[in-house]
Formats: structure tokens, C-alpha cells, sequence
């Protein structure tokens, strides 16, 4: 990961996350350790189950008590996220730490207008008269690129379009200058040309407030134009981790050379058939044992014997990069080179 003598904003050590539900205990997230500095972003990518938005959402403090068992550690620049109190999270959300949804028609109330809504965060956390938070509504209704911002505070959300409405929820995020930023998938429902406007905005803001920022993804173009780091989740657990050139250009795992495989490449020969990863990610309900990647997986024979099904491979980090695999270095650097002779990206 990047390097940096500066506490990170945001530590996340050794966290479980476990559901229980009618069919048993789900195992979503199962060891999971990373660090976030302020003014970087990491990028979380992984298919759909793998663990990304249920990582975020505990260090948010959404989980559902009653049916949510949560260990490890979270700091919030040294707070313990799992110590404090509802009361204290609920301080803390939207003025120290936010969130961007991926749907926000879903998000935004539609009986309220589009500068309430990010008016009432603003009283909320800072006392501010009615006045003060319609004008901090226009402010940061400005700051996203809302064109006629003092007529549009008082739309509603049907009144905008899809990449508008994912700008004001940028700006209801951001209208108190939290620290920490969290944005689930937050451009999927976007056309192309909306989300590369939506990326560069998070980008100018980052540079604007400073702030700290986990994107979560399972589109590794989006992770390259937007993170500094990334940190690749399969089955509950991180298979990877680096700096974005490290992870894109030299992956170490199997599974992220999938992902990179399933992905259109605009070098080598046009002819070269995508590669989706066979199979299906795991139940997280009985998940695979060993390395959970395994049943997917078309190296195991060159690991030898039973170890992958029946041992965990440990994530090794030298300067915050590695990869849980039991491929030797020189294997995996074997068979990459035969992977990017043929997809290079």
C-alpha cells in the first residue's frame, strides 16, 4: 500500500463479520485488515457476495445488532468504531464519516426537496438555522455542478436526472466535510460518459476537502482511473493487495487475473476471446474449506497434492503488498507472463 509516516485515517484489523439467519450463520467478511490514509482512496473490488459493501457498512455501524456478530477492530483516526455507542456513531455519521449509495433515487426521500434534505444533515450536526443550511444547500449544490443551483434546491428528486441525483447525494455527503468517505458502487447505474464525470468530481472534491475515501467496485476500469491502492475481496476474505499499478499491472492471485481475464482489453489482438471465471462465488453460508477460491481455480494442480482445498493460504505483505496464494513467486510470475502474452492490459 502507499506508503506514509501519517497514522492512517481509517485501520481496520482482523474484522469478522457473521449473519445469523434461518439457514445457518453467514460468514460475510472473515479476517479482513486494511488501512486508509486521509487524502488517498482505496479501492475495494470483487464480485457481487464477496464482502465489499458488508465491510463498509460495519465500519458505518449499520449492521442489525440482534442478528450481527462483529469482531476485530476499527479506528476511525484512533476512535474504536466497535466501542462507541449508537449515539456516538450516529454523531459521527455524516460529520466525521459518509456514505454514497448506489441508487440514489432509492436514497433520496422523494417526499422531500433535494435542498432539505441536504439541509437537515447540515442542522443536524452543526445547529445551523433553516437560512444557514439553505445556503450550505446551494453552496455544495454548486460545488457538485448543479447548474442553476438556487431554483434547483427546491426540486425534488424525480426532478433530476440519474447522474444529478448521484451529485446530490455527493454534496449530502460531503456538507458537513467529513473525513472519511465511502462510496458502494456509487457510478453502475450511470452511462458512461455520467460516470466519468461523476469520477473526476470525487477526485476534485478529495483534493478540495482532503478526505479519505473507499470505493467499492466491481469494475477494476473504475478502480484504475480513481484508486491509490487496492485490495481484491473473494469469499469474505482480502486474496490481494498493493498500490493500483502493482495489483493491475503485476496481479499476484489467480482470481484477480480472472477479473482481469473477464475484461476487454484495448491492447493485443482484437480476436481474443473474453475469459469469465468458471464457476461461482462461494456460499458464504458453508464456504469452501482451505483457500476459497479453490473450486474456481485452474492452478491447483500445479500446487500440488490436497493444500488447497484443505489449508488457508496466509497473506504475506512486504510493504503492504501480496497475495493469499500457495503459488510460488516464481510460479505466479510464470504464469502471468503467459496471461498478459496473451490479454495484456
Amino acid at each position: 500500500m502507499t506508503s506514509t509516516d501519517q497514522p492512517p485515517l481509517l485501520s481496520v484489523k482482523d474484522l469478522h463479520v457473521h449473519f445469523s439467519t434461518e439457514d445457518g450463520v453467514v460468514k460475510a467478511v472473515d479476517g479482513l485488515s486494511f488501512d486508509v490514509q486521509k487524502g488517498k482512496t482505496l479501492g475495494i473490488v470483487g464480485e457481487s457476495g464477496s464482502g465489499k459493501s458488508v465491510t463498509n457498512l460495519s465500519v458505518l455501524g449499520l449492521h442489525d445488532p440482534d442478528h450481527t456478530e462483529i469482531e476485530g477492530e476499527i479506528l476511525l483516526d484512533g476512535q474504536d468504531l466497535l466501542a462507541a455507542s449508537e449515539r456516538e456513531l450516529e454523531r459521527l455519521r455524516g460529520s466525521k464519516m459518509a456514505m454514497i449509495f448506489q441508487d440514489a433515487l432509492a436514497s433520496l426521500s422523494p417526499y422531500h426537496t433535494i435542498g432539505r434534505q441536504i439541509g437537515e444533515t447540515f442542522r443536524k450536526h452543526t445547529g445551523a438555522s433553516k437560512r444557514e443550511a439553505r445556503a450550505r444547500s446551494v453552496e455544495m449544490l454548486t460545488k457538485v455542478g448543479i447548474p442553476q443551483p438556487d431554483l434547483r434546491v427546491d426540486d425534488y428528486p424525480h426532478q433530476f436526472s440519474g447522474g444529478m441525483r448521484q451529485r446530490a447525494m455527493i454534496a449530502m455527503s460531503l456538507v458537513c466535510n467529513p473525513a472519511l468517505l465511502i462510496a458502494d458502487e456509487p457510478t453502475t447505474a450511470l452511462d458512461v460518459t455520467v460516470q466519468a464525470q461523476i469520477m473526476d468530481l470525487l477526485k476534485d472534491l478529495q483534493q478540495e476537502f482532503g478526505m479519505g475515501i473507499v470505493f467499492i467496485t466491481h469494475d477494476l476500469g473504475v478502480i484504475a482511473d480513481i484508486a491509490d491502492d487496492v485490495l481484491v475481496m473473494y469469499g469474505g476474505r482480502c486474496v490481494e493487495r498493493g498500490t493500483k499499478k502493482e495489483v493491475l499491472r503485476a496481479p499476484q492471485h489467480p482470481y484477480t487475473w480472472g477479473l482481469l481475464g473477464s475484461m476487454p482489453s484495448l491492447k493485443g489482438p482484437i480476436d481474443v476471446p473474453l475469459s469469465p471465471i468458471p464457476g461461482s462465488p462461494p456460499s458464504l453460508l458453508n464456504p469452501p474449506t482451505g483457500c476459497r477460491f479453490h473450486p474456481r481455480c485452474t492452478f491447483t494442480e500445479q500446487v500440488g497434492g490436497a493444500r488447497c482445498s484443505t489449508e488457508q493460504p496466509p497473506l504475506e505483505l512486504v510493504a503492504g503488498r501480496g497475495a493469499a496464494c500457495h503459488l510460488t513467486a516464481e510460479q505466479r510470475m510464470d504464469f502471468f507472463a503467459d496471461f498478459a502474452a496473451i490479454r495484456p492490459h
